[in-house]
């Protein structure tokens, strides 16, 4: 979605203890962690601060929005009580806000519009019988999530609700750089031992080449005796289709942890492995 701001910025993403290296003396550092300890933006944070950059700051509650009261950073504060995965709508028009406010006429319409588009195009039962059906499919597998680089933040999103909400290995890759390296692995190798599904995700505005490497490789695949569901969701513009796939994706991994017995909202692991992990 980053792709509807205009060209005249640059945009950097990070996910780590440091902040990205194309800083520049007017760059905007906006801090996101849903519940306020994640200790990376923290980090990150400490950094910016002492580097006089100006900073703005979305959470829940925690550590981040202490140190955003203190320092009088602006500050998003979105509601509290959820899993992070499950306040997407709250972080994404958070951010959008912020950057709106920052730099002027910097988002496009289609993005401006995305609601009102979302309410209209959205069609929450209709996904969630097309979710639940697909985690039929997927039970007793290990998912291959395959998108267009374009989408690869879905084939992403996809992979992590499939680890977090079902429990459930789970991988992703994009076209067309998979077929130079991973689709070797469909050589002679046997692979229906581990009893892998690809799942390929297409938007109609996927350049003609890559939409057909993707309906060559699922050919390919299908031949090795894999199973291969391609999807297509429908939508006004492109990141109307993105919502729609985030929605596809929380309904499919609900119904697979239904299927597996697990709690899908569960993160002892994460939190054991925070306290393990200690501070610096």
């Amino acid at each position: 979605w980053l792709n509807h701001f205009k060209k005249d910025y640059i945009i950097d993403v990070s996910r780590t203890y440091s902040l990205p290296p194309r800083i520049l003396p007017k760059t905007l550092a906006v801090f996101s962690s849903y519940s306020g300890n994640t200790e990376e933006p923290l980090s990150v944070y400490q950094e910016a601060k002492a580097a006089s950059l100006p900073c703005a700051a979305i959470t829940s509650n925690g550590r981040l929005k202490e140190l955003c009261q203190k320092d009088n950073t602006p500050l998003i504060e979105i509601p509290s009580g959820l899993v992070p995965r499950m306040a997407t709508g709250y972080l994404f028009t958070a951010l959008a806000k912020i950057i709106s406010q920052a730099i002027p006429n910097s988002i496009d319409q289609s993005l401006m519009s995305l609601i009102s588009n979302l309410s209209k195009d959205l069609k929450p039962q209709e996904l969630e019988t097309q979710g639940k059906e697909l985690a039929k499919k997927i039970e007793g597998k290990i998912p291959l999530i395959y998108t267009s680089d374009k989408l690869k933040v879905i084939s992403y999103i996809f992979k992590i609700k499939l680890n977090e909400t079902a429990k459930t290995p789970a991988f992703s890759n994009v076209f067309p750089e998979l077929n130079h390296n991973e689709f070797s692995m469909y050589t002679d190798s046997d692979l229906e031992g581990l009893r892998p599904i690809v799942i390929i995700l297409k938007d109609a505005d996927d350049h003609r080449r890559v939409l057909k490497r993707m309906d060559l490789s699922a050919d390919i695949i299908r031949s090795k005796g894999i199973p291969v569901e391609a999807i297509e969701l429908e939508g006004k513009n492109l990141i109307t289709r993105m919502f729609s796939y985030i929605l596809l994706s929380d309904w499919l991994t609900f119904y697979l942890s239904q299927a597996y017995e697990v709690d899908p909202l569960a993160t002892e692991l994460q939190e054991d492995f925070k306290k393990d992990l200690g501070g610096s």
